[in-house]
């Protein structure tokens, strides 16, 4: 963040330098409420109460900025979609539309992956798996939990099993583990001892 300043200082005129100290602020913003105990809290779930609404300001203040200077690249989307998810109802449909933008600028699978968690949002898990299932992304763990949650959401339930099971394969982090572990032995204790 003190990085992110002293560019936004140095080059004032430049959008996407404060729209990436927008984005970096607007993320640090939820930092105590993302973990208890250890445990990795998601966005839905965290407590509101526990994030830094100044620093929610800031950038806002920040990405509206690099909005008035005409940006439109990569930082200033990203920043906008993670504005919107701080809502206290994120708009879905706008944050798809923005990773299609987004999706256009950087060719990635990782944000095809979080359009398609958008769109299921929107038009359904069916419609977000369709997508998801395109992507060649196997080796990455959120591509199998998301692919989980969506196969859940559709009462796929052993499909999303084997998808959760995958993504526990591919997880580090202890935390991450811990909460891929937990939401599988949540779809276990739904399918029964077989799933």
């Amino acid at each position: 963040l003190w990085l992110g300043h002293a560019l936004a200082t140095l080059m004032p005129e430049e959008p996407e330098v404060h729209a990436l100290l927008a984005m970096m602020l607007l993320h640090d913003s939820r930092h105590e409420a993302r973990f208890r105990s250890d445990d990795m809290i998601l966005l839905a779930e965290q407590d509101r109460s526990l994030w830094d609404v100044d620093q929610l300001r800031a950038g806002r203040s920040e990405l509206a900025r690099a909005i008035d200077l005409g940006g439109r690249g990569p930082y200033v989307l990203q920043a906008a979609i993670a504005s919107l998810h701080a809502e206290d109802e994120p708009d879905c449909r706008q944050i798809a539309a923005l990773y299609g933008e987004l999706a256009l600028l950087t060719e990635s699978p990782i944000v095809h992956l979080n359009r398609a968690v958008a769109i299921a949002e929107v038009d359904g898990p069916g419609e977000g798996l369709l997508i998801i299932d395109q992507l060649p992304l196997d080796e990455y763990r959120y591509f199998h939990s998301t692919r989980g949650e969506l196969l859940a959401r559709l009462g796929r339930a052993d499909e999303a099993v084997a998808a959760y099971r995958r993504a526990v394969e591919l997880v580090s982090d202890g935390a991450e583990l811990r909460l891929f572990e937990r939401r599988l032995a949540e779809l276990v204790s739904e399918t029964g001892p077989s799933g």
